[in-house]
């Protein structure tokens, strides 16, 4: 009986949390593309903060822009588990992922 109770108290306050959240992220939705570009690090320029990547299946290239918000993490083919690491880990050559927001 108590657990139907607290289950009954708690629905409101998750139901209400679920909607203030949900507008805010369809406007982000909205308003900008996510993008995934995947590739080889052709350049990297640490003082303009970005990576040149080159796709895999052809030479097309594009400049990825990154922040101080960037979350890096490296993976081993294969394996389920992220290891975090820092942007001066990333080097010429490596393989790498870009998931985010286009400009354009």
């Amino acid at each position: 009986m108590v657990s139907k109770i607290f289950a009954l108290l708690c629905a409101p306050v998750i139901l209400f949390s679920l909607t203030t959240a949900a507008p805010a992220q369809e406007k982000v939705n909205k308003n900008a593309h996510e993008g995934r570009w995947e590739g080889n690090v052709i350049r990297s320029d640490p003082e303009k903060s970005t990576l040149t990547v080159r796709n895999v299946d052809s030479n097309l290239e594009r400049i990825v822009h990154y922040d101080s918000g960037t979350r890096w993490v490296s993976q081993k083919h294969g394996s389920k588990k992220f290891n975090d690491i820092d942007q001066s880990q990333v080097k010429d050559n490596d393989r790498v992922i870009a998931i985010g927001i286009w400009d354009r």
